[in-house]
């Protein structure tokens, strides 16, 4: 974005880097858990993932999406932080994460999320990042108010899982609220 290679972000002991072929079989692997095709209905092919991986390099040209692989010392993909439905002109873009079974319940979606949010707020220099996830989904409710997120409603009906429609959670967080000091 902004005419630039999109950033590697590091963390701790968690890396932010873009998606690579070599990524296939984690992604594969992602969308086959129960809890990812629940929140997200959907499981992937390996030809499937592979044009999942290689569509990100067009969206950031194209200024209108991002998506980081979320790594460890191994450089292996436990998970993804992603920016969506980007507005470079009118500074906001919405918030998506999602991590494998082995990276849940250690802090990888809030620590590599938080780095994501900061580099979006600061060096993009967007104003307001909006994210949403199911009523039902509480681990993405914990996740979003540890990221400094504020409720700010509801979406009747607005999100497709696996079984129907979900009314959904909407918090938003600012460049100019307070650091969360994740």
């Amino acid at each position: 974005m902004r005419n630039q290679a999109q950033p590697v972000l590091r963390t701790g002991n968690l890396v932010l880097r873009p998606w690579r072929e070599s990524d296939v079989d984690a992604v594969v692997a992602a969308f086959a858990d129960p809890d990812i095709q629940h929140w997200h209905v959907r499981t992937m092919s390996t030809g499937e993932a592979l044009d999942w991986i290689g569509g990100w390099p067009r969206y950031w040209a194209a200024e209108r999406a991002a998506s980081w692989a979320i790594t460890g010392p191994d450089d292996v993909a436990l998970g993804q932080a992603g920016l969506r439905q980007v507005d470079l002109f009118e500074g906001h873009a919405h918030v998506s994460y999602w991590v494998r079974p082995e990276a849940r319940g250690r802090g990888a979606a809030v620590t590599a999320t938080e780095a994501m949010v900061d580099w979006s707020l600061g060096e993009l220099g967007l104003h307001r990042l909006q994210l949403t996830h199911s009523v039902r989904n509480e681990a993405s409710c914990r996740v979003a108010a540890k990221l400094g997120f504020l409720a700010e409603g509801v979406l009747r009906g607005a999100g497709r899982h696996a079984d129907g429609w979900h009314d959904m959670h909407v918090h938003s967080r600012l460049r100019d609220d307070p650091a969360t000091g994740v």
